[in-house]
């Protein structure tokens, strides 16, 4: 049977489209994904259509059990989850639906984070992008060696905005327990090795001043390096790192949970 010309062309034009718009989010795919700008912020992403982080999630409370807040960056937001479970029916553990970053973010976003509600345990750590090494013009981890470049926020700079934070953590009335930071590994992309120990130095001076307790993941990780964080100079957990990291956390919050119904 001989086709119509004019359905040969339709039928040309349907596969010339469907093979430009198959071909056009394999392109999509393969690259990084652009600032949107204002006349296509309604449509959709690849980014937006990814799964959420299950430690982003809102969480809501439970009546009658105490809030727990937790405080960090990409190390915390691992093990959110695993503390969260180990805490199930315990308490209600929240966190900012955010990478807290380095103490600056702190300053700026505290407030907010704390909201207006009661906390009843508040563990916190900063130190990982503190001491990290930017460029000259922002540029995210770079070669600590380069003398152009810089950490992000040096030591004097993070004792005296460590030393607002508590400050202002301390008025909330929690008990406060400070995490210190997880050893940074040899090879590390803009960090390195030995600066967690020196930041967790400082921090470990102003908890004492203060009376907070710490909980020593750097101790607790340090021997086990290998076998918890992720190859060639990651300064990311594995996922069995990041549960065990969770449960760790939950235990130090059950003990402060604990004596603070004993009244101890």
């Amino acid at each position: 049977m001989r086709l119509h010309p004019r359905s040969v062309i339709i039928t040309s034009l349907f596969l010339t489209i469907s093979f430009v718009g198959t071909n056009a989010q394999q392109v999509h795919a393969d690259t990084t994904p652009q600032k949107r700008s204002s006349q296509n912020r309604t449509q959709p992403t690849k980014r937006s259509q990814r799964p959420k982080n299950p430690a982003m999630i809102p969480v809501e409370d439970i009546k009658g059990l105490p809030r727990v807040l937790l405080i960090g960056d990409s190390i915390s937001i691992g093990y959110t989850v695993p503390a969260r479970d180990a805490l199930r029916g315990e308490a209600n553990v929240h966190r900012p639906l955010t990478n807290c970053g380095p103490t600056t973010r702190g300053l700026e976003s505290l407030s907010q984070w704390l909201g207006d509600t009661d906390w009843d345990v508040i563990h916190f750590n900063w130190g990982l992008h503190d001491l990290k090494y930017l460029g000259p013009d922002g540029e995210n981890l770079t070669d600590p060696k380069d003398p152009k470049n810089h950490q992000q926020v040096p030591p004097k700079e993070y004792e005296k905005n460590l030393r607002q934070l508590v400050s202002q953590l301390k008025k909330t009335n929690a008990i406060l327990i400070w995490r210190n930071t997880t050893p940074v590994p040899a090879g590390s992309k803009g960090r390195v090795e030995g600066d967690a120990a020196t930041y967790n130095d400082i921090a470990k001076q102003v908890m004492a001043e203060h009376g907070i307790e710490i909980h020593d993941m750097y101790g607790s990780v340090k021997p086990q390096m290998e076998t918890l964080m992720l190859p060639n100079g990651n300064v990311h957990f594995t996922k069995e790192g990041s549960e065990k990291l969770g449960n760790d956390v939950a235990d130090v919050i059950m003990q402060a949970l604990k004596k603070k119904a004993k009244g101890t």
